[in-house]
């Protein structure tokens, strides 16, 4: 599905890199309208494909140079390029996606009225951890800058690139950005992946009276990365604690939709591939109860990428000392040894090995902010549906 992306969040929002696009003209003589993208599925890991690309310079007057950018999300990757482009990568940052462009110069002229596209189409390469990424296209008159946090640039070593005029009836219409300078709109690129969710319950031990530390974790074993909707976590993992006990600490940022019961978010808007979210609380125990046992499972949210359900849902265990009482075995879920213990008496074991992080903010928590601070809001816009180039005025930006 086409998404323009342009006046998403208003005038804060800057595209491109991090550039800041030069002041409008104060006449209506040129004029940039991207042509339809046409959407891309099917595509299989570790192979390549075409993203072709045409423009219409809608203004009165002709352009003397144009440049293209591409720029992709971290499931796809750039190949070879022609000399006259230059590729920059950008890590991840606050809410920013990582992500790679490369920008084209093209030194030539370009006529009212007519439509281009370059001679060659860009060549992209489907990553092992590609499923749902999206390419993100702007054109414009003027030279399209970098974002501070981007490393490079690198410039191609093929041949260089022309842009050829293309027939007559394939000429774009509308007003695009509203902008006589530039036009900008993204594309999702849907691949044939999996991504396997799964979650690691607990082992818990301690007296009746005890606090003890807890906690259970997801993980996004890939090999997908999973880009998501705007502002929402990706699945929602839900935290049922044993019987005769309760939440002192900890979980406070997610929902509680019944007394025990804990909804809670995954993180931003994607999930990389091998992530790991721990969700740590503190837990007292009221009084003994025979064969209670909690759970984590995640949500009923529809997952056709996840096609392993057995691990979907695992066991918190609690054997309450001296009273004769466990929970039963664990049907699911990792094993390891990642609990701490309980500062009144008790400890704890959760599942799933490897390195871990709690979650931490209200999307991290929750997954479901309505109203990102601006910066995120504008990362968030770009990377569940508008690509990966809004920016905000607080990073250094220029043409």
């Amino acid at each position: 599905m086409l998404r323009r992306a342009a006046g998403v969040i208003g005038a804060g929002a800057l595209f491109a890199l991090g550039a800041a696009p030069g002041a409008v003209a104060d006449d209506s003589g040129t004029g940039l309208v991207l042509g339809k993208i046409a959407p891309i599925s099917g595509v299989k890991p570790g192979s390549t494909f075409e993203a072709p690309v045409t423009f219409t310079n809608t203004g009165a007057e002709a352009l003397e140079k144009v440049w293209l950018s591409y720029s992709v999300t971290k499931g796809l990757s750039h190949t070879d390029m022609p000399s006259n482009c230059e590729r920059w990568d950008v890590i991840s940052y606050d809410e920013m996606l990582a992500r790679s462009a490369v920008i084209c110069e093209f030194d030539q002229a370009v006529e009212p009225g007519a439509v281009y596209a370059p001679e060659k189409p860009l060549v992209l390469k489907a990553l092992d951890r590609a499923l749902y990424d999206d390419i993100f296209v702007m054109v414009a008159n003027r030279s399209i800058g970098s974002d501070e946090n981007a490393s490079g640039p690198v410039r191609g070593t093929g041949p260089a690139v022309k842009l050829v005029e293309q027939p007559a009836g394939s000429a774009a219409t509308g007003s695009g950005s509203n902008s006589p300078d530039w036009d900008s709109a993204s594309v999702r690129v849907n691949a044939v992946n999996t991504a396997d969710f799964q979650v690691a319950g607990a082992e818990l031990k301690g007296r009746v009276g005890a606090t003890i530390d807890a906690q259970v974790q997801f993980t996004n074993a890939g090999p997908a990365w999973v880009l998501g909707e705007l502002g929402s976590s990706v699945t929602r993992v839900l935290i049922k604690v044993p019987s005769g006990t309760t939440v002192v600490k900890g979980l406070t940022s997610c929902k509680k939709p019944a007394a025990g019961t804990y909804d809670c978010g995954t993180g931003q808007s994607w999930l990389d591939e091998g992530q790991v979210q721990t969700y740590p609380f503190r837990l007292k125990i009221n009084k003994a109860v025979a064969g209670a046992m909690g759970s984590v499972a995640l949500s009923a949210v529809s997952r056709p990428y996840d096609v392993n359900k057995a691990n979907d849902k695992a066991d918190i265990l609690l054997d309450v000392e001296g009273s004769g009482s466990t929970g039963g075995s664990s049907s699911t879920g990792g094993s390891g040894s990642t609990g701490g213990s309980g500062t009144t008496g008790g400890s704890g074991t959760a599942g799933s090995s490897g390195s871990t992080s709690s979650t931490s903010g209200n999307l991290a928590d929750t997954g479901s902010g309505s109203a990102l601070p601006l910066a995120g809001a504008a990362v968030a816009a770009v990377a569940a549906g508008a690509g990966t180039l809004l920016l905000v005025r607080r990073r250094a930006a220029r043409w």
